[in-house]
């Protein structure tokens, strides 16, 4: 703390710890905690909160698990479809990222030069000066069954008729791998850079193969940056509202439609308060998970 107060004065250091402070306990810890009470609450009409039929209940879950009482079904189907479908989704977009993103950070940090990676660097953020909206309409022009795409493979003869890439869900793995593509790349670029070009060198001389040095040398040294990447990207598309809507298929829902729906359209706020906790505990599991799979404690992922 002595040093944190020394390295940037006192004024900007109380100024950053009551920014800090009232971030989290106002814009985090009270709306969360404001949110899994509602999620245990009964939808009344705003007269009647307070009151005696304002008790704790596991209605909303219930009903996420079983359906609504006049249903003909055991469970509630389509609502834990769409759930486990969405952290399938997120989970594969997340390996996806993962798998993209490595060879490009590894490249940045250790074999191009300054002025090269400085280069890719600003090429990678300047596309994100577009909001994130009009990025997804703008991959549906390109893989619309009339879109840039089709029509450059029909035009070249390679297919006869337009693919439907929003139908087959590519339009929404692209959408989703590529709008957090550099919450992936920065954590993976920071690790590597830190790492010790002379370990590399040692490695080759010593006859290790490119697949053994990452394996044995990058990949443990980057488990930081790598478990950051994953859980920020994981959470995000679980999370996300705007890409899924304008690029998935009509027969794919994401769970933050149900969500949005609860709050907006059908004015149910302690449901949709109810299944915003289970995509959040969701998330929660998922960190511990990283943080366990890699062996890294919390503060080493938030580095």
């Amino acid at each position: 703390m002595n040093s944190f107060f020394n390295k940037n004065g006192p004024l900007i250091s109380t100024y950053f710890i009551i920014a800090i402070v009232f971030w989290l306990i106002f814009l985090i810890i009270i709306p969360q905690l404001y949110m899994l009470d509602l999620s245990f609450r009964p939808n009344l009409p705003p007269l009647l909160r307070g009151g005696p039929d304002d008790v704790h209940t596991l209605v909303h879950y219930k009903h996420f698990i079983f359906g609504s009482e006049t249903s003909a079904d055991a469970y509630n189907y389509v609502d834990i479809g769409v759930f486990l479908n969405t952290i399938f989704t997120a989970i594969m977009v997340t390996i996806i990222n993962l798998c993209f993103c490595y060879p490009i950070a590894f490249y940045m940090a250790k074999v191009a030069k300054p002025n090269s990676a400085r280069l890719l660097i600003v090429a990678l953020i300047i596309p994100f000066w577009i909001n994130e909206l009009l990025r997804s309409f703008a991959l549906r022009i390109l893989f619309a069954g009339e879109g840039v795409i089709n029509n450059i493979l029909i035009g070249t003869g390679l297919i006869d008729a337009g693919i439907n890439f929003i139908a087959l869900d590519i339009a929404l793995y692209t959408g989703l791998t590529y709008a957090y593509i550099l919450l992936m790349i920065f954590p993976l670029y920071n690790a590597i850079e830190s790492l010790d070009t002379n370990q590399l060198e040692a490695a080759k001389d010593l006859g290790s193969s490119t697949i053994r040095t990452h394996w044995r040398i990058v990949i443990p040294h980057a488990k930081a940056g790598i478990a950051s990447g994953c859980t920020m990207v994981f959470m995000l598309t679980a999370g996300a509202l705007a890409t899924p809507v304008v690029l998935s298929s009509p027969n794919t829902y994401w769970f933050t439609q149900l969500i949005y729906q609860w709050f907006n359209m059908n004015d149910n706020w302690s449901r949709g308060s109810a299944y915003s906790i289970l995509l959040l505990s969701v998330s929660v599991i998922f960190v511990l998970l990283m943080m366990r799979l890699f062996k890294v404690k919390i503060g080493e992922i938030v580095r």
